[in-house]
């Protein structure tokens, strides 16, 4: 399933007109993006996990990158550099949930990246949740041409396993809006991440992600939740080559090396003192799994 960003920007070409329709309406309003003073309490609060004022409700896709990197830049301070990104709402149903009908760009920082075994607090963030991901590491700079997953495996060095630790944050959950989210940086607090497994980058290799059974169980076996790898936009591949779409709007792009979530395939869900979570991909070579366990106060 290709995306191709000129039918993106036939798509955006209504919405340009709209907006240069309602700005010359008398009393029409518009969002803006946060000045630096709003984004710098937002970072502030988010480090010291406390819950955050939405940037606005009636933000543009536009004003919410801009809020994004602004944010991003100021966390930067603290968590480190840009190692890779997030494509966020990637699934239906997460998409039903916040009233999305696209995918939303978040990014990584170092030290939001945990390894596999990783043992945390339940209350990691200010309103905490897990979620069965996957990553996908770009293996170099063709990954920013390619329009087909059949194209953009061969650009993918391999895959690691990933639960994200993702924080909905806002004060007041009803502000949580697919603009709202894609200004917070799409809630990225924490993840933990696995160790690389090789993926074959021939057209099996391909159907092989999207077949691929991605299974989030406890620490008694028990299985919480089954996604088939082409709830995600098909392909995980068509994440990741979302992800260098939009980077190339911004005038952006991958590098070797960027991890790159793909997104959710598992409901979101608030941990528990004393669980253990382990999500493994079933049907990819050598089933690469990796664990979180919530055991420290």
């Amino acid at each position: 399933m290709p995306f191709r960003p000129s039918t993106l920007r036939l798509t955006l070409a209504p919405l340009a007109v709209a907006a240069a329709l309602a700005l010359s309406l008398p009393g029409a309003a518009m969002a803006a993006c946060p000045d630096d003073a709003t984004v710098a309490a937002f970072a502030k609060a988010y480090l010291a996990k406390q819950p955050v004022e939405a940037f606005g409700t009636g933000l543009d896709a536009a004003d919410a990158a801009c809020a994004r990197n602004k944010l991003v830049a100021d966390l930067g301070k603290t968590l480190g550099p840009v190692v890779g990104y997030k494509a966020g709402l990637t699934n239906k149903a997460v998409q039903e949930r916040f009233g999305a009908t696209a995918p939303v760009l978040g990014v990584l920082l170092q030290d939001m990246i945990l390894g596999a075994g990783a043992q945390l607090s339940p209350n990691f963030g200010i309103k905490p949740v897990y979620e069965a991901d996957m990553v996908l590491v770009v293996a170099d700079e063709g990954i920013n041409a390619a329009g087909t997953p059949e194209e953009a495996i061969q650009h993918i060095a391999g895959v690691r396993p990933f639960i994200e630790l993702a924080d909905l944050m806002l004060a007041d959950p009803k502000q949580l809006t697919a603009s709202v989210l894609a200004a917070s940086n799409v809630g990225a607090r924490l993840g933990v991440l696995g160790e690389l497994a090789p993926i074959d980058t021939s057209p099996a290799g391909v159907s092989a992600l999207a077949n691929a059974e991605v299974v989030m169980t406890d620490g008694d076996g028990a299985v919480l939740s089954t996604a088939p790898g082409s709830a995600v936009l098909g392909n995980p591949l068509n994440a990741v080559i979302w992800v260098a779409q939009e980077l190339a709007a911004e005038g952006k792009a991958l590098k070797a090396g960027d991890l790159v979530s793909v997104g959710s395939f598992s409901p979101l869900t608030p941990p528990k003192p004393g669980q253990i979570i382990t999500v493994t991909y079933k049907g990819l070579q050598g089933e690469p799994s990796t664990s979180v366990e919530f055991n420290l106060d």
